[in-house]
């Protein structure tokens, strides 16, 4: 890693990125500024979210799922895109960036017009049948929970949102859950949980997006997240051993700090408005 004090780091990543298309790889760190909490940023308490293996358990473990995450879709629904979305939005539009990947389900970055996604872990928006594999949309489910469940939003106005898309609740008997429309299976967010893989075509074509990436020519350029799950930072670690410059920018410690890279202690945002301003120059 660059051992250099914030503003060479950032002088350097920012002189880099300039004469360099890249692929991008966002975390958690990448929303805070659209109002949603970050996992492991330097003051995120600890969180534990729900495994797949609990969330299969049966149906006492799926009624705290989704009463909770009711309440946390009520208010992630309404987060929109920061300018840190919006610059990697027109940075893709230039042909700077020619892929980005996502360890976030929020569709911020769709919303923000980015096309090249990968969605790593599904997104929060989308809800599958685990007996049919239906998938229909959230705000469909939304409504019929809040149909089964009136009163539930105006009881619990004051619940601190996570960054999974639920929150800090622990009485959730009583709550209604329906099943799939379609066969009355078990529904579940079409999202990847802790304990579930990643699905293999999302892997492949992330892992092929880095391999296309020149040492000479390319990066990857991380943004906002700690790469504590192997998910996201396998792709830095390939980019690393093909010796392709990594530009990772976040605050606080990240898995790749004893790794060849450029770590700037930045925020997103901010970093990506220099960025953008320094390529339109």
């Amino acid at each position: 890693m660059t051992l250099s004090p914030a503003p060479t780091a950032l002088a350097e990543a920012l002189d880099l990125l300039a004469e360099r298309p890249f692929v991008a790889l966002t975390g958690a760190g990448m929303s805070t500024d659209s109002g949603i909490p970050d996992y492991r940023g330097p003051n995120s308490p600890a969180r534990m979210p729900m495994t797949y293996g609990d969330f299969v358990s049966g149906p006492d473990a799926q009624q705290r799922y989704w009463a909770r995450s009711h309440l946390g879709w009520s208010r992630m629904k309404r987060a929109e895109p920061n300018d840190g979305h919006r610059a990697l939005a027109a940075l893709e539009a230039t042909g700077r960036m020619t892929m980005l990947i996502t360890q976030n389900v929020d569709g911020l970055h769709e919303a923000a017009g980015s096309r090249a996604v990968c969605a790593l872990h599904g997104r929060i928006a989308d809800v599958v049948c685990l007996a049919c594999r239906r998938r229909t949309s959230r705000a469909s489910l939304h409504r019929r929970l809040t149909e089964a469940n009136p009163g539930w939003d105006d009881r619990h106005t004051a619940v601190e949102v996570r960054p999974d898309g639920d929150v800090e609740l622990d009485e959730t008997a009583g709550f209604v859950v329906p099943g799939c429309e379609t066969c009355g299976g078990v529904l579940k967010p079409d999202v990847v949980f802790f304990g579930e893989n990643v699905p293999k075509p999302r892997v492949e074509r992330c892992y092929a997006a880095v391999e296309a990436l020149a040492p000479d020519r390319d990066a990857l350029l991380v943004l906002g997240s700690s790469l504590t799950v192997m998910s996201g930072f396998r792709f830095v670690r390939h980019a690393v051993r093909r010796a392709v410059p990594v530009v990772v920018v976040t605050r606080g410690p990240t898995r790749a700090d004893d790794l060849d890279i450029v770590k700037v202690q930045h925020g997103t945002t901010q970093f990506l408005r220099e960025l953008s301003e320094r390529v339109a120059v």
